[in-house]
């Protein structure tokens, strides 16, 4: 039964890996990530202007709107940043089929989007003046469109040399300015024509039809069923291997961090914030301690589990999973592909998301009004995000509490299964050791002659073998990029290879990022290994480390668990894929 289990999320793995692996959705993903730092910076203005509201402190009104300054000069205009980083991450993979002396500009590509998106969203207004109000958060749904079409014709018109050419002697960088307006007058034209369309015809603006016609959909996502659905589906994709959030949020980005910001005008105008999916719920309630629900797992092996596998696997996962990195639990468990696991796995995030909305709904409590960073623990990041709400002093233990209760059971048989194969593996040992020492007593002679020819081999191949490298194999400065999801797994083997290189001294640096992040790096790398999650997109970084001579590595995930954990194997794996070192 086990098998035909694992023999189905086999066979669904490449299409799911392949919606992962999409360019337009990972264009997507990679423009909402580049412009978290934004979101996450102007939370910092609203937490200084409003948390202190939850102890009884009002800031005058004078000073409370020269906090927000800052939130409503970044978050305001959040559509109008995104429309730019999704342009720009997709015209990086466009690039890629083109010769290098005739590449998409990036810079031209993101300036053109954004005039777009303005053309788009802008509403005049009849006293004069103009409303920004849809190049903020209203605007994701259109910035992303924008993102996505104007590299289109930027490619188009490259490809196929609809250009202004020079001759050669005109300086390159007037040449270029000259080669991008054609692509720029036709996106812009053609931006501006559905602009005026729909003033005519509507009576609206793009951002806010879309808007009118997608309100069923955001109501929706945070019924039960529409929670269940978002929860569930991040965990299933994870569970066959796929990184799930890299599927799921990019078509949920724009709802919840519109549902973030509603919230925030609902508690400031002295209303309860109601809406349930929001950015952090995504993070610290679905995701509460990673992909699964899995912050209470790891406390589960160290406490309650006696397989020797179990418990090393706690120890070593405690504290990552502490800050929702939960790789060491999911891959050294392992919990992906796992059937004794599936369940739980799927449950867990459904009933934390769930808990959520019926406090929130019979309660009163307020849902999230700010947005923190993903890796803050998910028992105070809950606190936190929802202003310190009263109620969420509850929530929070009564989520930890379901978890033990869905997790334990199934870890409990599954910690059985293991036990059951340790004394098997264990009986095996001891019958092996007691053959050996029968065989030894047997044939002295012939032991100990194998003994002496394994003994003198290696000296009989010395004058053969070439000169050990020196540095550990490594000739030259080495520099390595781990590749993640979030950055936070990336880290863990980052780190490990750092410490490497300083007790040895070698000339080895590592860097770790969230895939769709700091792309550029790589041209200057000599090595990109990918983590387990985001293996999917191995196709797409390939044409990027060939076109830039960069090795390119994927692990497995007890292999990545492996690699940090032992430095003499993450050494020769770096050895091995990284071109001309050794």
């Amino acid at each position: 039964m086990a098998n035909a289990f694992e023999r189905g999320m086999e066979k669904a793995r490449p299409a799911m890996e392949g919606i992962a692996a999409n360019k337009y959705v990972s264009a997507i993903r990679d423009g909402f990530i580049a412009a978290m730092p934004i979101i996450l910076f102007s939370s910092i203005f609203l937490m200084v202007a409003y948390v202190p509201n939850a102890w009884g402190f009002y800031w005058p009104t004078d000073v409370e709107n020269n906090i927000v300054l800052a939130y409503t000069y970044s978050m305001g205009l959040l559509a109008l940043f995104v429309a730019g980083t999704t342009a720009k991450a997709l015209t990086d993979t466009l690039n890629l089929d083109l010769p290098k002396t005739n590449q998409v500009n990036p810079i031209a590509v993101i300036i053109t989007s954004e005039i777009s998106l303005i053309i788009l969203a802008v509403l005049p207004l009849d006293g004069g003046g103009v409303d920004l109000t849809y190049l903020g958060t209203k605007g994701l749904i259109a910035a992303y469109i924008v993102g996505l079409i104007v590299p289109k014709f930027y490619h188009l018109c490259i490809s196929n040399n609809v250009t202004i050419t020079l001759p050669p002697q005109v300086p390159g960088n007037i040449a270029q300015t000259f080669k991008d307006v054609i692509p720029m007058a036709l996106s812009v034209s053609v931006f501006w024509l559905i602009s005026v369309a729909f003033t005519t015809f509507t009576g609206s603006n793009l951002p806010m039809w879309i808007i009118s016609v997608l309100s069923p959909l955001f109501s929706a996502s945070d019924s039960y069923a529409g929670l269940a659905i978002i929860a569930g589906a991040t965990a299933f994709f994870w569970f066959v291997g796929v990184q799930g959030p890299s599927v799921v949020q990019p078509a949920i980005s724009a709802i919840m961090v519109a549902n973030t910001e509603a919230n925030l005008q609902l508690m400031q105008a002295g209303q309860q914030a109601t809406h349930i999916l929001c950015v952090n719920t995504y993070d610290y309630v679905c995701n509460f301690g990673g992909t699964g629900a899995t912050f209470v797992v790891a406390f589960l092996m160290i406490l309650v589990c006696k397989s020797d596998e179990l418990k090393a696997v706690g120890k070593a996962a405690v504290v990552p999973g502490c800050f929702s990195v939960n790789e060491p639990v999911l891959f050294g468990a392992p919990i992906i592909m796992n059937p004794a696991m599936f369940l739980p796995f799927i449950l867990t995030p459904i009933l934390n998301v769930w808990m959520l909305k019926f406090f929130v709904e019979m309660f009163g409590m307020n849902s999230f009004v700010y947005t923190m960073p993903w890796t803050v623990p998910a028992p105070i990041g809950i606190l936190i995000s929802t202003g310190f709400a009263p109620l969420a002093f509850l929530l929070v233990p009564l989520m930890l509490l379901v978890d033990v209760l869905v997790y334990m059971p199934f870890l409990k048989a599954y910690d059985k299964q293991l036990c059951e194969k340790e004394e098997v593996r264990e009986e095996t040992i001891e019958a092996g050791a007691d053959g050996a020492a029968v065989l030894t007593a047997a044939a002295p002679a012939a032991t100990e002659e194998a003994v002496a020819t394994k003994t003198a081999e290696p000296a009989e191949k010395t004058a053969d073998k070439p000169a050990v490298a020196p540095a550990g194999g490594l000739t030259k400065q080495t520099d390595v990029l781990v590749l993640c999801a979030g950055g936070g797994t990336s880290g863990i083997l980052a780190n490990a290879l750092n410490k490497l290189a300083e007790d040895r001294s070698l000339p080895l640096s590592a860097a770790a990022s969230s895939y769709g992040q700091n792309m550029d790096m790589i041209k200057d790398m000599d090595l990109v290994i990918l983590a387990p999650q985001v293996a999917s997109q191995k196709d797409n970084l390939q044409k990027i480390c060939d076109k830039y001579g960069v090795g390119l590595a994927t692990t497995s995930g007890r292999q990545y668990i492996s690699l940090t954990n032992n430095p003499d194997e993450a050494l020769d794996f770096v050895i091995a894929n990284v071109p001309d070192k050794q």
